[in-house]
């Protein structure tokens, strides 16, 4: 027995199963609970607590996924190269709980609120500290992502291989499971407030119930560390592939002259140093690599749905009856819908479409889901169009928006410069846009709240409260401040000396009224009767189950571009080149999310349904142009090509056997000649003597 089979056969079991797998199953789930819940609140934190606009929020958004991304390769090299799988999730967990610890600290608003009014008066101290704990997390999920599922493989035997296909279908639930879970609570734990001096939304939460995950992803998995099989780090395929491809590209620019003859393919120039089995396998491999070249594209698209359109959530309705959806909890449909459509996709589409006799290959697949994915785009863009409908007009930045509110009991005539006349009704309110500059909202309420604030009409002073606000004394002829209220139904009282008044209203998201008490207004039990609203901006009417559409759409595409790309590349590639691809797989990822960041930072459309059918018209040229590609692409058969090369390196040995054996042989022969030779040669000088 080997060293790893005495390793193996010391462990533990149950069920079949090493019982070391059951620590890295609950690790796995910790983790994504930890990383998914953290991301689902990412870009409202941006925009509601550090203040930043959308398009600030969207670029650090994405720049954070594309390092995500990126940090696998580093993570790979480092575990096969130099510490080993066990070492290198050990160490990088623990920076990924430090960075989760930092996120939930940078969002608590009391440390730097001096003036206690529920804004931090540091707002640098909050962006350094949440860039930090970005890196570190990008760092540490990135470089743990390769390690963990290739350390739970390692944990079986050779004979064991169901239960290892077993354990990496319970592996992938566990991942959509912590990020389904992640998704509906970490947005209801946002939706809290908390806070020490005042009252705000809870992201400090929000980011604490991930941060707890990781650490006890950490915890479970140090505990398992007696049990676990930990193989030595044996090298990393990717900085051979590396130093290959680099030795042919400055062999070839050496013998760049035309006096040197060409070669078949510019690999060819490795020949020199290399083995040609691994130029065959390098060239299978960038055979496949350049047909990722235009796939970033799509994971531009797919990962805005949670930047975008999270953001354009949070101007929709998300009344469901006795539900109400936050807009970073409509990003669960698409964990719901990949467990839903991946068994749907393999027991009935794909072989419906295989018994109509259509040849549905794997990039065809790929074809389709990208253009499932622009699909998506435009009903996004459709959707956007609905909403910029309800939105008010808001005044530019060389104008101002004019409130005349008739507190009196007869119309009034209102005469303005520029003979413009205005009919103002009793009780009423009306609104001109002019060159004027006066204090109002100009824009809707943030985060689905509404804006309201009370008129006193009355020549005595009021005091207007609710459970969750106190608009304090209100002056005669004088209003409050604009306080925010959640949706739902809410009763004010209003008092003046001895005497109340209880005043119900239900609102919607999004809106702003300004509630007026008349000079006519009475205290008793019909007083709620002689109160007016006066609607500023209307709530949110376009509904959130519009979005549902869209993400039915980008998860379809997903399942049939991203599964099946994958399915693709292992069949495509050489079997020790596997990490090879999925490095570059991961690399298109972090790709299409930069070019999020470039559009997002560069082009800056006034309207965002633009910008969704740019997006979209962006993925159909691609797609077409991946279809060109793929079109002309050859499938291949690693194996067999790897097996003709095997067979043509054992007969060069057995050649080279055959060739030693003549030469030991004519060896022999001339060392007998030799011998014959000096015995001739002895016997004439005993002779002569």
């Amino acid at each position: 027995l080997t060293d790893k089979d005495d390793l193996k056969k010391e462990k533990r079991v149950v069920c079949g199963y090493p019982i070391s797998i059951f620590f890295i199953i609950v690790n796995e789930f910790c983790e994504r609970f930890s990383y998914y819940g953290m991301r689902a609140v990412l870009v409202l934190y941006f925009k509601y607590f550090l203040q930043w606009d959308d398009d600030l929020a969207t670029s650090i958004y994405h720049t954070f996924v594309a390092l995500c991304y990126l940090t696998p390769i580093l993570g790979a090299i480092v575990a096969d190269s130099w510490l080993g799988k066990f070492k290198t999730i050990i160490y990088l967990s623990v920076v990924y709980a430090i960075g989760q610890v930092a996120m939930a600290v940078s969002a608590m608003h009391d440390i730097t609120d001096s003036d206690r009014d529920g804004t931090p008066n540091n707002m640098t101290f909050h962006v350094v500290l949440s860039m930090v704990g970005l890196f570190l997390i990008a760092l540490g999920t990135g470089g743990i992502k390769p390690c963990v599922a290739a350390f739970g493989g390692d944990q079986f035997d050779d004979h064991q291989e169901r239960q290892r296909r077993t354990f990496f279908s319970v592996f992938y639930l566990c991942i959509n499971g912590g990020s389904l879970l992640s998704t509906i609570i970490t947005p209801i734990l946002r939706g809290q407030t908390c806070g020490i001096y005042s009252q705000q939304k809870c992201y400090s939460l929000a980011f604490g119930v991930p941060a707890a995950l990781m650490v006890v992803s950490l915890v479970v998995f140090i505990a398992g560390s007696g049990m676990y099989y930990k193989a030595k780090p044996e090298g990393n395929i990717m900085l051979s592939v590396c130093k290959c491809i680099g030795f042919a590209i400055k062999n070839r620019y050496r013998h760049r002259s035309k006096a040197y003859p060409k070669r078949k393919h510019w690999m060819d120039w490795a020949e020199e140093k290399y083995d040609r089995l691994l130029i065959a396998q390098i060239k299978m491999v960038l055979k496949v690599l350049f047909l990722y070249i235009p796939l970033p594209m799509f994971w531009t698209l797919f990962d805005q749905k949670g930047s975008r359109w999270t953001l354009q959530a949070t101007t929709m309705d998300g009344n469901f009856g006795q539900l109400v959806i936050q807009p970073d909890q409509m990003q669960t449909f698409n964990p719901i819908l990949i467990l839903t459509l991946v068994p749907i996709m393999e027991s009935v589409v794909y072989p419906l479409i295989k018994k109509c006799g259509f040849n549905f290959t794997p990039l065809k697949r790929m074809t389709v889901g990208m253009f499932l994915a622009a699909l998506a785009f435009v009903c996004a863009g459709v959707v956007q169009l609905q909403i910029d409908k309800t939105l008010p007009i808001f005044p530019s930045t060389s104008e101002s928006q004019l409130k005349l509110l008739n507190m009196g009991n007869n119309q009034l005539e209102v005469h303005l410069p520029n003979n413009f006349t205005v009919n103002l009704p009793p009780a009423q309110v009306k609104f001109l846009v002019l060159f004027l500059q006066i204090d109002d909202l100009t824009s809707k309420p943030e985060e689905g709240n509404n804006a309201i604030r009370f008129v006193n009409g009355l020549a005595t002073n009021v005091n207007v409260s609710t459970a969750a606000v106190d608009f304090g004394i209100i002056e005669p002829l004088t209003s409050s401040n604009y306080s925010l209220l959640k949706n739902g139904k809410h009763t004010f009282n209003l008092k003046s000396g001895s005497q109340s008044c209880e005043y119900t209203i239900k609102f919607g998201f999004g809106s702003s009224y300004t509630i007026f008490i008349p000079s006519t207004f009475t205290f008793g039990p019909n007083c709620q009767e002689s109160i007016t609203e006066v609607e500023e901006i209307k709530p949110n009417s376009i509904h959130m189950a519009l979005q549902i559409p869209q993400y039915f759409l980008i998860t379809a595409g997903e399942v049939m571009f991203s599964v099946t790309g994958l399915e693709f590349s292992y069949s495509q590639a050489p079997s020790n080149m596997k990490a090879v691809l999925q490095a570059g797989w991961l690399l298109t990822n972090s790709v299409g999310n930069f070019i999020v960041l470039i559009v997002a930072e560069i082009a800056k459309f006034p309207k965002k349904w633009a910008e969704f059918f740019l997006f979209a018209s962006l993925l159909v040229a691609v797609c077409v142009i991946f279809s060109i590609m793929a079109y002309f692409y050859t499938y291949i058969d690693p194996m067999e090509i790897e097996a003709q090369f095997s067979q043509e390196k054992d007969e060069d040995e057995e050649d080279e056997d055959e060739k030693d054996k003549m030469r030991k042989t004519e060896e022999q022969m001339v060392k007998r000649d030799s011998v014959k030779s000096n015995d001739s040669d002895n016997a004439f000088k005993l002779s002569k003597m």
